[in-house]
């Protein structure tokens, strides 16, 4: 399985743009080549605008829609309302979190997360950050990131909290299903004390109209999650949906169809294992008596 090590795309808006000006630029009998000829512009530079690895200017795009012979006002409108989309979204609020971000590509995912629909997560060891409460959050990072400073370790804290206020909450909160492996609620993260609140956190969200989880019992044995954790985004039609797997200093995402699929697949093979929603309810809430003193 090929993974895509490029830029990841900085917003939804921008991969639409992105296969929006190739496909009219493939219409039109054009090659890349040629466009740049005739606008004597980089080539390079229209490559990625195409592959979503940068965004361009509405002067840029009004030069292209020309060359493509697209007059239509309302077709060139829905263009142009593409470009200044993904302006708007260079602005994003975990921007004032840029240096801690940057070295792990998160703000990548962010920038992925904030534009998606709906969320499909497994963890084989942990609690989805978008689930996480402060002091659980705070004894991952410090654990998992000994090069952080205590004050980059708050940063991130905070980014995990704006995150769940941003996407599970909200006119339009993203749909979230969770699958954990049943490591992660016997493996104590923080002290007992954070991992009852912790589960009392999760016992809440699933009661939550647009978060689902569930528990995937030891008794499975082996199974494909075994490879590890991964988190599959579904956004607005027409865009695609794209698989992330995080990893310690370049995570990277999968957006070929068939990687999507077999990772979709592996999802819902485990989500038909998996302790119903129900059945999980009932066990958060017997291992929250089992913690307390």
């Amino acid at each position: 399985m090929a993974l895509k090590r490029s830029l990841v795309p900085q917003s939804v808006y921008r991969r639409q743009l992105a296969a929006r000006l190739k496909v009219l630029r493939e219409t039109s009998g054009l090659t890349l080549t040629e466009v740049a000829e005739q606008l004597e512009v980089n080539q390079g530079s229209l490559s990625r605008i195409e592959n979503g690895e940068r965004g361009t200017t509405p002067v840029l795009v009004r030069a292209l829609l020309d060359c493509y012979g697209i007059d239509d006002a309302a077709d060139r409108d829905d263009v142009l309302d593409l470009v200044r989309a993904d302006k708007e979204q260079q602005k994003p609020w975990w921007r004032k979190y840029s240096t801690v971000l940057t070295a792990t590509r998160y703000d990548g995912y962010l920038a992925l997360e904030a534009g998606s629909v709906a969320l499909s997560s497994y963890q084989p060891m942990l609690v989805p950050g978008l689930l996480q409460t402060e002091d659980y959050a705070r004894a991952v990072i410090s654990q998992m990131r000994m090069d952080l400073t205590p004050g980059q370790v708050e940063a991130l804290v905070k980014v995990r909290v704006e995150r769940q206020n941003s996407r599970l909450a909200g006119d339009q909160p993203v749909k979230l299903w969770a699958i954990l492996d049943e490591a992660v609620i016997h493996r104590t993260i923080g002290s007992a004390s954070v991992m009852r609140d912790q589960m009392q956190k999760l016992l809440t969200a699933n009661e939550q109209p647009n978060i689902t989880v569930q528990l995937l019992p030891f008794s499975l044995g082996a199974h494909p999650g075994l490879y590890g954790p991964f988190v599959i985004l579904a956004f607005p039609d027409p865009t695609p949906d794209l698989v992330w797997l995080e990893n310690p200093k370049n995570s990277v995402y999968l957006e070929a169809a068939d990687d999507v699929e077999n990772y979709q697949e592996v999802f819902d093979y485990l989500r038909g294992c998996a302790l119903s929603p129900a059945e999980t309810r009932t066990r958060l809430a017997q291992i929250i008596k089992e913690l307390h003193p």
